[in-house]
């Protein structure tokens, strides 16, 4: 049971520096236009842009400041740990 809680434990942290790296990338002023960089770019987005969604309709934007991926990561962290809490229990 320990690798299943490992396993699940990983696959939120990865989501999480998910979330971290697109939130480095949104200070770049524009997306990049050819290449490799353009893909990865988009992995990032579009793999974020469903679950940060949800918490666009909830907060909306302060100006020119997304507030969504703080309350997304926050609902995250408690989801893994009560996930894990629930786990250990078996």
């Amino acid at each position: 049971m320990d690798s299943v809680i490992n396993y699940v434990n990983a696959l939120f942290t990865v989501y999480l520096l998910v979330i971290f790296i697109r939130i480095v990338l949104s200070f770049i002023p524009r997306a990049p236009v050819a290449g490799w960089t353009r893909a990865v770019y988009g992995f990032f987005i579009q793999s974020t842009d469903w679950y940060l969604g949800i918490f666009r309709r909830i907060i909306p934007r302060l100006g020119m400041f997304d507030l969504s991926p703080i309350l997304g990561i926050i609902v995250l962290v408690i989801v893994q740990s009560l996930l894990v809490n629930i786990l250990q229990g078996f």
